[in-house]
């Protein structure tokens, strides 16, 4: 077993609002995302932030597991995430709050209010890494780890996640820091903030800087026009014609994440003209979309 693993937990559901098939998910109710435009699609890939030179914590999951190895000091590290035969494998680390216990993280784990708002994990911690991992390369993207608890949660394509294996961080006497990003973006209440042009292998932080749990994609639209049309049909609602928007693999930045939590990743995406969304929902039922969190970006060469 690789250090600071310590032994596999009964599978137990959370939120499905944790990971990234949350939207998914959603397709029943979005005209837009129906198989034929986002289903056939494999979110884009994201490389790990200075993996050359930061510590590295792997995270190896496989159908009814997970283990935790590599450096599990606090400071910046790049998690590189392992997918030994789950389809779509979701791979959440949760920091657990000081002062809450393991079982108190597994009794809200079967709450039922636990199945419906992620931001109700914010009384327990913080959901800190959320990254789809697929067979083959691993999923990479740095962040920073404080000392403390931490548990691992994995879900298999539209199958809620279950908590699979809990670590220990402990404190660092140097701890490292995330290398300087090209560029920020910044997810708010409601909106993105940060440069509207990116590049293709530009490193780049992904911070949620609001107080909700926030998700930070981008799908690629055939020109200016699409993108336009895009915007306005995720603001108003009327979502029916953008499956045919639509121009390829979604690009998942980060999340979802907590207040305060981050991803650092440099991009790999071909240039073009993007939506950057966030799907996440308030409590009653909007979509954090609707509410202003939708803009138009570009990544070029």
């Amino acid at each position: 077993m690789p250090a600071g693993t310590r032994g596999a937990i009964p599978a137990i559901h959370l939120s499905k609002g944790l990971h990234m098939t949350m939207m998914r998910r959603r397709i029943p109710f979005w005209g837009a995302f129906f198989t034929a435009a986002l289903l056939s699609f494999v979110f884009a890939d994201v490389a790990g932030a200075g993996a050359a030179t930061l510590p590295t914590v792997t995270v190896s999951v496989s159908p009814s597991s997970a283990t935790v190895g590599g450096a599990l000091e606090s400071g910046a590290v790049n998690i590189a995430a392992s997918d030994t035969g789950v389809k779509e494998a979701n791979v959440v680390v949760f920091q657990i709050k000081p002062g809450t216990t393991l079982a108190e993280v597994e009794a809200f784990a079967n709450a039922k209010k636990a199945a419906h708002d992620p931001n109700n994990t914010s009384k327990y911690g913080s959901i800190v890494y959320d990254v789809e991992a697929n067979p083959g390369k691993p999923t990479e993207a740095a962040t920073v780890l404080a000392p403390g608890e931490y548990v691992v949660l994995v879900g298999a394509g539209e199958k809620p996640v279950q908590l699979r294996t809990h670590f220990t961080v402990t404190a660092s006497k140097a701890p490292a820091a995330l290398p300087a990003p090209a560029a920020t973006e910044k997810s708010i209440e409601f909106a993105f903030r940060g440069p509207t042009t990116l590049h293709d292998g530009e490193l780049v932080l992904f911070e949620n800087e609001g107080f909700l749990v926030h998700m930070d994609i981008a799908f690629p639209v055939k020109n200016m026009t699409a993108a336009k049309t895009a915007v306005r049909d995720l603001l108003s609602g009327n979502e029916k014609g953008l499956g045919k928007l639509i121009a390829g693999p979604p690009l998942a930045f980060a999340g979802p994440l907590s207040h305060g939590s981050s991803q650092e990743e440099t991009i790999s995406a071909k240039p073009g003209v993007y939506v950057q969304v966030c799907f996440m929902q308030t409590q009653d039922g909007r979509d954090h979309a609707r509410l202003g969190m939708e803009r138009i970006i570009r990544i070029a060469k």
